[in-house]
């Protein structure tokens, strides 16, 4: 039995340590607004020493938290090892806002805090408690996590492994940490030299696998193939640059902002697309908005988009890593009718699941695990080059959250800036709300509050067209059945009634007929309007203040 213990990282994971430079940091995280109440301390102030606590009775839960990176020798791949001197408190991080404690600032300071790259010395995450907020009624928690460690599906996880769904829960005492011995260099050559001769017999064993079902593995050939083809298609030909593209700086601007979860799902139910596609819509709308008022012609630009879709099968769903494709979507921005920019999303993505194109990376990832990593490193930068932005959509809890009995009121995820691309968006459903966060380069998008705006705006203006739309669809045919009825008929001679027909009456008044009463035929699905729909405004021109529309499908 060895008296070491490591794991080595997966190609995938692994590309994100190697994608990093020092303006390009590649962590994932979040800013989480919370209650202050019952995490107060006898002077007003959050009491970090129980915080601290609470946090440490879960770690043995998340062994990637008490783990960091060391490398092997001459070959140079990322492996896991035990920090035999952790210690918490270097991790956990307590500040405090300059008073007011605006929203303002703590924007402010989320950015400057996500724009420093991690320590690789030490395990990969830190978490900032940040008091101070609303007058100290309020708390923020910033998440910080290497992406090597984890992906968004991962991230929600954990955002429930660290949270508690009751707000009465007692922290249990820590389990005992025991550090595992860790490899010297010549166990990690050793062990090195091992795994890359068993490589071409886990080959042949997967060659073998292939010839015993020739049709099913020609069929996942070929599907893969074509995934990569299209890929490279991409590859070859760059996104057009736009203002939001170039070299990135070292500092980060950070915003975010909430909508109500059920406008999106009332827009689902009604229109009949994902909730991602409204998503990219609604990204699209914004993005067009920006770039209109940045003098950007957009008749032929050619925009696209990274989506990541989760490869995580359903029993995998614990699996700690990266399990992730992406999806490269162009978006219609030269489009100005915001119901036809999401019929051609939709279009897009449907396409895109019917090849099955997430298979693209999914493929070059496994087999990464047979190639050398300077040539990984080369094909993760090469890869970056095809897209403007990342836009990337987490399902979280519908439930609430508490952290040591602090309700957790919002929280915001943060996505890295892929080499090239100035400005990337992430999503987090939590408790009927939908949040945002936008992480931006701090040269490449000076003006972010006013691209935070142009979402809310383009989201609006979505519904608005919806709404419009199906109004007339439901005026249409009444206004048809009206003319009908009052269309005028040709006069008949009434016959005259017999004598035995005079007598069906019953007490002086006529018999009842026999005959089923007509079915009313139920009528179609409606949408109501709360509010007036405004125009949609065109790029450049200031929305009208209106009460926002609400479409109501019966």
């Amino acid at each position: 039995m060895a008296r070491y213990a490591f794991e080595r990282l997966s190609a995938q994971d692994a590309s994100f340590l190697w994608a990093e430079t020092p303006r390009e940091p590649m962590h994932v995280g979040a800013v989480g607004i919370l209650e202050a109440g019952p995490l107060r301390n006898d002077v007003g102030g959050i009491d970090i020493d129980r915080f601290r606590r609470a946090v440490e009775a879960v770690l043995h839960w998340i062994p990637r938290y008490r783990q960091l990176i060391d490398w092997t020798p001459i070959e140079g791949w990322p492996v896991w090892i035990d920090d035999r001197h952790f210690d918490l408190a270097y991790h956990i991080r307590h500040v405090a806002l300059p008073k007011p404690g605006t929203l303002a600032q703590l924007k402010e300071i989320s950015a400057r805090i996500l724009a420093r790259r991690l320590d690789r010395k030490h395990p990969l995450w830190e978490m900032w408690v940040i008091e101070g907020l609303e007058g100290g009624e309020q708390f923020a928690l910033l998440n910080k996590v290497h992406h090597c460690m984890l992906d968004g599906a991962a991230g929600a996880d954990l955002s429930q492994i660290l949270m508690s769904p009751s707000q009465d829960v007692v922290a249990k005492e820590p389990v005992p940490y025991f550090p595992r011995p860790a490899p010297g260099r010549l166990e990690l050559f050793t062990d090195t030299v091992q795994h890359r001769a068993r490589q071409p017999l886990t080959m042949l064993g997967k060659a073998l696998e292939f010839m015993t079902q020739p049709d099913a593995a020609f069929d996942g050939l070929r599907r893969r193939l074509r995934a990569i083809g299209d890929l490279v298609d991409y590859a070859v030909q760059p996104a057009s640059e736009t203002p939001i593209n170039g070299n990135l700086s070292p500092h980060r601007r950070f915003d975010w902002l909430t909508m109500p979860l059920d406008n999106l799902l009332e827009l689902h139910t009604v229109l009949g697309c994902t909730v991602n596609d409204i998503v990219l819509a609604t990204v699209a709308g914004a993005v067009r908005r920006y770039l209109f008022r940045h003098r950007v012609e957009l008749a032929d630009l050619d925009f696209r988009v990274a989506a990541p879709v989760s490869m995580r099968k359903p029993g995998h769903a614990r699996l700690q890593g990266n399990h992730v494709s992406t999806w490269i979507v162009p978006l219609p921005l030269a489009e100005a009718d915001p119901l036809a920019r999401l019929r051609a999303i939709r279009e897009v993505t449907l396409e895109l699941k019917r090849k099955e194109s997430a298979l693209a990376i999914d493929s070059l990832m496994a087999a990464a695990e047979y190639m050398p990593p300077a040539l990984i490193a080369r094909g993760t930068n090469l890869a970056q080059g095809p897209i403007n932005m990342l836009v990337t959509n987490v399902p979280g809890p519908d439930f609430p959250l508490y952290q040591v009995g602090a309700k957790l009121l919002g929280m915001y995820p943060v996505v890295p800036l892929v080499p090239g691309s100035g400005l990337g968006i992430a999503l987090f459903s939590y408790e009927g709300k939908l949040c945002w966060g936008i992480n931006a380069d701090y040269e490449l998008v000076p003006d972010l509050d006013a691209l935070a705006d142009d979402l809310r705006t383009s989201f609006e203006e979505l519904r608005a067209a919806t709404v419009r739309e199906y109004l007339e669809r439901r005026t249409a045919p009444e206004e048809e059945t009206v003319a009908a009825q009052t269309k005028p008929r040709s006069a008949k001679k009434r016959p005259a009634r017999s004598k035995a027909a005079r007598k069906k009456r019953v007490n002086g008044k006529p018999r009842p007929s026999r005959r089923r009463p007509a079915q009313k035929r139920p009528a179609p699905r409606i949408v109501a309007v709360e509010a007036e729909a405004p125009a949609a405004p065109e790029p450049g021109a200031e929305p009208a203040a209106t009460e926002p529309t609400r479409v109501v499908v019966h």
